[in-house]
C-alpha cells in the first residue's frame, strides 16, 4: 500500500507562501445557493459573520504551517487544529474544540496494475503484480464550525470538486448547513472503501483460482502482497467506526438531527465494508495456508521423484563399484560374455525399479 501523504516542506528563507496558494475552492452559501463572484477565505467568513446568514466552504490541499495558521486566524480555529492539519499523518479520529468539530479520515484508492488473469498466458502464470502497491492512501480532514466548513486534503487523492458540484446542484441539501458537507465527504470516503474492497475481493478470487488451477505456479510472495495490502486497508478503515458513531448521536448543536440520520447511513456502510474486509482477510489467510500446504505437497513429490531416481542410479553404481575393486580372485572376471551380462543385469534392475516406482506414482 503506497502512502501518498506528503508533508509540507519548510522554507525558512524567503517570503512565506500565501494561504491562497493552498486554497482549491472557496465559496459562500446562503440558503443552499452559492453566491456569485470570487472571494478569498478572509472576505468570505467576514461577509457571513457580518450578515449572519449562510456559511463558508473552503477547500485546502497540502497547506504548510504558515498557510494553515493564516486560515486558522481568520476562522478562529484552535492552534492544535492547525498543527494537525499540516502534519498529514493523523489516524482517523473525531475531536471537539468548543464550537468546532474536526473529523479526520484516511482515504484509499485502488491502483491499476497487472492482475492474475492479465498475467496468465496459455495456462501458465508468466508474472503477476507489476507493482508492490495495490492501494494508495491519503488523508482528509473536515473542520466544522457554526458558519463554516474546511476540508483539508493530504496526498495524491481525488479532488472534491465533483462533490462540490454535486452538492451545489442540490441546494435543498446545502440549506441545512455546513454539516451536510461533512456528511457528504464522509460518505464519499466510505464509498471509496467499498469500491476498493470490491476490487480487492475480485483480485483475491482470481488469485484463488490461479492457486488451485493445475500446472499454474503462483509464488507465495504474490499472496503476501495482497495479505499486506489488505491488512493496511483494515488498519485504515477500522478506526473510523467510533467517530461515525459519535457523529450520529452527539454534537447536537453543530449537526442537525436530520443530518445525523444521514450519518447513521454512513455508519451502516462503514460497518458493512469493515465486515467485508475482515472476511477478505480471513479468506486470504486461508489461501496462504492452502498455498503453503500445496508447496509442502509439491516438495514431498519432488523429494520422492529425486529419491526414486537416486535408487535407480544406485544399482549400476553398486555393481560397477564392486567390479572396480582391484582384487585378483573375483567371480566371472574371465567369463567371455561377462561384460554384456553385467550390463544386462544393470539394465534389467533399473527397468524393474523404474516400473515399480512408476506404479507407485513416485515417477
Amino acid at each position: 500500500m503506497r502512502n501518498t501523504t506528503t508533508l509540507p516542506v519548510p522554507t525558512p528563507s524567503g517570503p512565506a507562501v500565501p494561504a491562497e496558494r493552498a486554497v482549491v475552492g472557496c465559496g459562500v452559501y446562503v440558503d443552499g445557493v452559492r453566491e456569485q463572484g470570487h472571494v478569498t477565505h478572509r472576505t468570505a467568513i467576514e461577509r457571513v459573520r457580518e450578515t449572519g446568514r449562510g456559511f463558508v466552504w473552503i477547500g485546502l490541499h497540502d497547506p504548510d504551517r504558515h498557510q494553515m495558521d493564516t486560515v486558522a486566524s481568520a476562522f478562529g480555529l484552535h492552534e492544535l487544529i492547525a498543527e494537525d492539519a499540516t502534519s498529514g499523518r493523523q489516524r482517523p479520529k473525531l475531536e471537539a474544540y468548543d464550537d468546532t468539530v474536526v473529523l479526520t479520515m484516511s482515504t484509499v484508492e485502488y491502483l491499476e496494475h497487472r492482475s492474475v488473469t492479465d498475467a496468465t498466458d496459455g495456462g501458465e502464470v508468466t508474472g503477476i503484480f507489476d507493482t508492490t502497491d495495490i492501494v494508495s492512501t491519503g488523508e482528509i480532514m473536515v473542520i466544522l464550525g457554526r458558519d463554516f466548513v474546511i476540508t483539508v486534503r493530504h496526498g495524491d487523492i481525488p479532488a472534491l470538486s465533483g462533490l462540490r458540484a454535486e452538492l451545489e446542484g442540490a441546494p435543498e441539501r446545502l440549506s441545512r448547513g455546513p454539516a451536510v458537507v461533512m456528511h457528504a465527504v464522509a460518505d464519499r470516503v466510505v464509498d471509496g472503501y467499498l469500491e476498493v474492497a470490491e476490487r480487492m475481493s475480485r483480485e483475491i478470487d482470481d488469485l484463488e483460482i490461479a492457486v488451485f488451477a493445475p500446472r499454474t505456479p503462483v509464488g507465495i510472495e504474490q499472496i503476501y502482497v495482497l495479505k499486506r495490502e489488505l491488512l493496511e486497508l483494515k488498519h485504515d478503515i477500522a478506526p473510523l467506526a467510533l467517530p461515525l458513531r459519535h457523529l450520529s448521536v452527539e454534537h447536537v448543536d453543530l449537526i442537525p438531527s436530520e443530518v445525523r440520520h444521514y450519518f447513521r447511513d454512513v455508519q451502516d456502510h462503514h460497518t458493512r465494508v469493515a465486515a467485508e474486509v475482515t472476511t477478505l482477510d480471513e479468506q486470504i489467510t486461508s489461501l496462504v495456508h492452502a498455498a503453503m500446504a500445496m508447496i509442502g505437497v509439491q516438495q514431498n513429490t519432488d523429494m520422492r521423484r529425486i529419491s526414486a531416481w537416486v535408487a535407480i542410479a544406485v544399482v549400476p553404481t553398486m555393481i560397477a563399484g564392486i567390479y572396480g575393486m582391484n582384487f585378483t580372485n573375483m567371480p566371472e572376471l574371465r567369463t567371455e560374455y561377462g561384460y554384456y551380462v553385467v550390463l544386462g543385469v544393470m539394465a534389467a534392475a533399473c527397468t524393474a525399479l523404474f516400473l515399480l516406482f512408476r506404479r507407485n506414482r513416485w515417477l
